[in-house]
């Protein structure tokens, strides 16, 4: 009865014309990252507001959900994964972590890791072992590369740039721009809170670092230091 709800909440919040949107900004056409995506045209903050109205769904119901061909079904599983692992239930966590990392191929969009991976991946590895992350740095799959990446948000936020550092060196020559992005995303989040790290961490690799990484990387340093970068003058 549950899921047959949330689908009808679903389908209730439909918007065509958005849909329509949504299918070219996330790139579902042939040969795009995200060929073949379906899309009702429902907003984040609205299905936010659907995950606190079933906050009594459970586990089953979310990975009911990832199964879905509609992208917002699968953001809305994630997201009630994302609130179903805060609670205090060690056993509950590695379950979410564990049906999390068994169901990469449908987190398959870069909203779908972004809004989910640093609160179940990075959180749940905080304090265990991370090697799962290098493995998905090494995948063929894109969004598990990304996975890898995004995850050690959570571990940026804590001071721990360790692993941040090590998967983006590992990252440098990816061919997907959407990885250059990522990378040079959590290593702007690491100079904004040590830019010294950064700073060193760019020494190392500028020359093998992609432009895009670079630009999202150096983008809260002061102007003169950052077209400082640009130039390769430093």
């Amino acid at each position: 009865m549950m899921a047959a709800e949330i689908r009808r909440r679903l389908e209730g919040l439909a918007d065509p014309e958005r849909a329509e949107i949504l299918r070219r900004f996330f790139k579902t056409g042939p040969g795009e990252y995200g060929e073949g995506d379906m899309f009702r045209g429902i907003r984040v903050p609205q299905l936010r507001k659907l995950c606190r109205d079933i906050s009594r769904a459970g586990v089953d119901e979310a990975v009911g959900l990832l199964a879905s061909g509609w992208h917002e079904d699968r953001l809305l599983a994630l997201l009630l994964l994302v609130e179903l692992y805060k609670k205090p239930d060690e056993a509950h966590r590695t379950l979410i972590y564990m049906h999390y990392c068994a169901h990469t191929d449908r987190i398959n969009n870069w909203d779908l890791v972004d809004l989910s991976c640093p609160r179940i991946v990075g959180c749940h590895l905080q304090a265990r072992d991370r090697s799962a992350l290098y493995r998905f740095a090494l995948s063929e799959s894109l969004w598990e590369r990304r996975i890898a990446i995004v995850s050690t948000f959570h571990f940026i936020r804590a001071g721990d740039f360790g692993d941040t550092l090590a998967i983006a060196e590992k990252l440098m020559g990816d061919k997907e721009d959407l990885i250059h992005k990522a990378t040079g995303w959590m290593l702007r989040e690491v100079g904004k809170r040590d830019v010294e790290v950064l700073e060193g961490f760019l020494s190392e690799n500028y020359d093998g670092m992609p432009r895009t990484t670079l630009r999202y990387a150096i983008e809260k340093l002061p102007e003169p230091r950052r077209q400082a970068w640009l130039k390769g003058r430093v």
